[in-house]
């Protein structure tokens, strides 16, 4: 293996924690995968929240509460059904985001 192999090998390491080049290669692909999953969940979130602001908003605007505890209850649980216990972690965080700044 010459010089310029091993310092690639080493940095492919280095940045994946992969000790052969398919692996690195394969982890690379994966993570870019990851990110490009990553900013869909953002914007989703971001769309989520907007969505959340109307109905609070319609919701006051017609004499009732900001939140509903039965609706949130609801989410809390399709998220645990779905993702089990670090699901109810999640929905509580998206939970949380939608509510917007009192």
């Amino acid at each position: 293996m010459s010089s310029t192999t091993t310092a690639a090998a080493r940095t492919a390491a280095d940045v994946t924690g992969a000790h052969t080049d398919e692996a690195a290669s394969l982890i690379a692909d994966a993570r870019t995968r990851i990110d490009s999953l990553d900013d869909r969940i953002i914007g989703l979130v971001q769309e989520r929240m907007a969505v959340s602001s109307v109905i609070q908003e319609a919701r006051m605007t017609s004499g009732g509460r900001r939140v509903n505890l039965s609706r949130e209850m609801e989410i809390l649980g399709q998220y645990r059904d779905a993702l089990g216990k670090p699901g109810t972690t999640l929905a509580m965080t998206l939970l949380e985001l939608c509510r917007g700044r009192v």
